[in-house]
């Protein structure tokens, strides 16, 4: 009978514990969530209780779950690699180095539109934050390996095209165009790949 009921009670405790840590998991990701719909929908720097009152829980919570705000960037940038990583890894169809560049210029059309405000909103706290400046870096080293990866020794060798590349084809340019001068999606991709294509000579 005492086998039974110790048996009963560890089965108990282990149903609470499932339902804390189910429920823990919801809490987390409503939090992720309202993060990205804060930035997304124009405050670049929400504060905590901007959050909790989005995702609908206690201040409290939100700290329970992140020990600082980084916590949040954390997760909310893994997500973003998630949904980001099928379009950049997906392999070219040209077979030359400037058909090549061209594609990249595409997909990170559309991978810097996806990640726009959240990105922007990472930069803004960058200077005050280790892992955000150091995911800032980690950025600007991908984009380079996968910029160079493609382009010829010629390039390669002539330092001042290269740099042109390196600034028309990155997230920076991308932002310039979106928000400081308004252009739409569309017309910023056209200016990067025709501003690329007389640089090149395409």
């Amino acid at each position: 009978m005492k086998n039974t009921r110790t048996k009963t009670d560890t089965t108990a405790k282990a149903t609470v514990a499932d339902g804390r840590h189910l429920r823990s998991k919801r809490s987390r990701a409503k939090i992720v969530d309202a993060l990205f719909d804060v930035i997304r929908a124009g405050d670049m720097n929400p504060s905590a209780a901007q959050l909790a009152a989005k995702a609908n829980v206690g201040i409290r919570t939100v700290f329970r779950h992140f020990d600082d705000v980084d916590g949040l960037y954390r997760e909310m940038a893994a997500q973003m690699e998630a949904e980001i990583l099928p379009v950049l890894t997906e392999p070219y169809t040209s077979t030359d180095w400037q058909g090549q560049l061209f594609e990249l210029i595409d997909r990170r059309a559309e991978i810097y539109e996806t990640i726009l405000p959240v990105k922007v909103a990472a930069n803004l706290r960058r200077f005050q934050s280790e892992y955000l400046m150091q995911d800032y870096e980690r950025s600007l080293t991908i984009e380079r390996a996968c910029l160079t990866a493609i382009l010829p020794e010629s390039v390669l060798a002539d330092s001042t095209l290269l740099a042109t590349l390196e600034m028309l084809t990155g997230f920076n340019t991308w932002c310039s165009l979106r928000q400081d001068q308004g252009l739409s999606a569309g017309q910023s991709r056209d200016v990067i790949a025709e501003t690329t294509r007389k640089l090149i000579g395409a």
